[in-house]
């Protein structure tokens, strides 16, 4: 795989989630991603930006353009120093929340996209 471009947005207020998102959707169009997709990577991006800020204060957002075999891609990878997850299969579970959210936030972000995974030290 062929590392192309990175680009990363620090999570600091709520702003930075829009900045965020915009930035996965102008990578996205820039790939060839489709609106529909286009609007997966940045219902993806959203969300893990909004997990960034109420649960660890700051962190950041990072999207790699990559390409393989001539086809073209990008990974999402989301960064903090919060206290990290007590319990990842639980938080993986439709409907639980600590915040009183929907707790659809990480299993949705699951559902989104085409590859997933969570490392937490805590």
């Amino acid at each position: 795989m062929n590392m192309t471009f990175q680009s990363c947005v620090k999570i600091i207020n709520e702003w930075d989630i829009v900045a965020a998102r915009q930035l996965g959707r102008k990578i996205s169009k820039e790939i060839g991603f489709g609106t529909v997709d286009q609007a997966r990577i940045t219902t993806a991006i959203s969300e893990l930006a909004r997990n960034i800020f109420p649960y660890a204060g700051r962190g950041e957002i990072c999207i790699e353009k990559v390409s393989e075999s001539g086809k073209q891609g990008m990974i999402i990878v989301a960064k903090d120093k919060g206290p990290g997850i007590v319990d990842i299969r639980k938080v993986m579970q439709d409907g639980y929340t600590t915040s009183g959210g929907l707790g659809a936030g990480l299993p949705g972000v699951k559902r989104l996209m085409d590859s997933f995974d969570i490392e937490s030290q805590h």
